[in-house]
């Protein structure tokens, strides 16, 4: 069954039980005057007056605790810089809303500093239309695979998972419009920060496998992807999205269903989505339900008109600029974060201090990382941490000694390819693919306020 997301509390009541797909809501979710009464309190015990200290002195009384933080500060290029965060969404942790309907939800970027996995009930969140299922009949469900085969499949989740040998892939996972809201000039859509990424580690079938069962016929050129979820109006385009044949029939390209050892959350595509490590998320198409080969390019809307780029070195164009060529898509670049440290923090003066952070090649692995401190002059290296796969992201660290005053901290990586982040950002009308050096803008000793008072998420 399928229900659009006609409200958030809908859809926290209608998914409340998500752990076990197909739960229906609760009659409380839908009218607060039904929520179950709270049991009454026990009566308090008498409260014993304070002893007082040694001295004769009464204690003091207790510090209250400090009031629940209910919005995160984007690092973004104008405001409004704040966003809710939220609890509210099923099989999620507290997150960034960006959107209710369709679910869009960006991860603090703290998350970030504490493993080189994301956490699933972390994990961004992103869908292009709001009817997005909130249950999934697990015995029903079927993924067809048609088009221009020799045998068209109707797969079952059981025949996946145990039809075919199993894989696991540990790969980032990017919006391409991760970072958009640092545009400037602003460009319209969602005004992520950094936080539309993740990385995980995904289980799953390989792609190939799976077309090789249903015969690929010679003239096939690209095989196209769609899932369960429907526009919200009629005539509007549903999300499909295509790969050139020799993509689809790369071992790494994988149909998973699930991720960090755990079924996938639904709001990250469950039961099943494909995963194109290297490759932007625009791709990794959730809820997969349909694959289909073709023998023609596929012009439907998503590929033809929209999540395209216009086709100059970085995706950039000056702003104004009309009638360059575009093209869809594609390959990830490199990128690097600071995760330990935000614009406005204050460190010690005369000590070292430590600089930390997470970097990913792109479509290759990290070659090296490296740490400015002194706005970009000079360049060291960064120590690398654990390389869990080409894909994956590779966490850095650094000790370093600053300078006192105002100090501009900097980062890149070079991919395993040859590419570095550049120095300049890229600009496009749709604010996608970014991948300038980040920096930090720190206060070393002195009480002066430093930087961007925009702290990171």
């Amino acid at each position: 069954m399928s229900v659009c997301l006609s409200s958030r509390r809908r859809f926290l009541g209608q998914t409340a039980a998500l752990g076990l797909i197909g739960a229906s809501a609760q009659a409380w979710a839908e009218d607060p005057s039904e929520a179950p009464k709270a049991a009454p309190a026990p009566p308090a015990a008498a409260e014993s007056p304070a002893k007082p200290t040694p001295d004769g002195r009464p204690l003091a009384e207790p510090e209250p605790p400090p009031p629940e933080t209910t919005s995160a500060t984007l690092p973004l290029a104008g405001g409004p810089k704040d966003r809710p965060l939220t609890k509210d969404f099923p099989q999620k942790g507290t997150m960034i809303l960006q959107s209710t309907r369709p679910p869009v939800l960006e991860t603090p970027f703290k998350v970030f500093d504490d493993d080189v996995f994301t956490p699933n009930n972390r994990f961004y969140v992103s869908w292009h239309w709001g009817a997005v299922p909130i249950t999934v009949d697990t015995t029903s469900f079927r993924l067809a695979v048609r088009g221009n085969v020799t045998r068209p499949l109707s797969l079952s989740l059981s025949d996946l998972m145990t039809g075919f040998p199993k894989v696991e892939v540990a790969a980032v996972d990017q919006a391409a419009g991760n970072s958009r809201g640092l545009f400037q000039p602003r460009v319209p859509g969602i005004q992520w920060g950094n936080g539309a990424i993740g990385n995980a580690k995904w289980t799953g079938v390989r792609l190939r496998d799976v077309l090789d069962r249903a015969g690929v016929k010679p003239g096939t050129v690209q095989v196209r992807f769609n899932g369960m979820d429907q526009p919200v109006v009629p005539g509007a385009p549903d999300y499909m999205k295509s790969l050139e044949l020799a993509r689809a029939m790369n071992d790494e390209t994988i149909i998973a269903f699930a991720m960090n050892g755990a079924p996938l959350p639904l709001l990250n595509g469950f039961p099943l989505r494909l995963v194109v490590p290297g490759w932007y998320a625009n791709y990794w198409v959730k809820m997969l339900s349909d694959i289909e080969l073709l023998t023609e390019p596929d012009d439907n809307y998503w590929m033809a008109v929209a999540d395209r780029v216009p086709d100059t070195p970085r995706a950039d164009v000056a702003p104004g600029a009309v009638g360059y060529r575009t093209v869809p898509l594609g390959r990830m670049t490199p990128r690097s974060f600071f995760t330990n440290l935000k614009n406005g923090d204050k460190l010690p003066p005369d000590k070292q201090a430590q600089a930390r952070g997470i970097a990913f090649g792109g479509d290759n692995g990290v070659a090296r990382v490296e740490f400015s401190s002194d706005g970009g002059q000079r360049w060291s290296a960064a120590k690398l941490g654990m390389d869990y796969g080409r894909y994956s992201f590779r966490q850095w660290e650094t000790m370093f000694k600053p300078a006192t005053g105002n100090v501009t901290l900097m980062v890149r990586c070079t991919s395993t390819g040859g590419v570095t982040q550049p120095d300049v950002a890229n600009w496009n009308p749709s604010g996608l693919m970014r991948n300038v050096i980040e920096s930090v803008n720190v206060v070393v000793g002195g009480d002066e306020a430093g930087g961007d008072d925009a702290a990171a998420q």
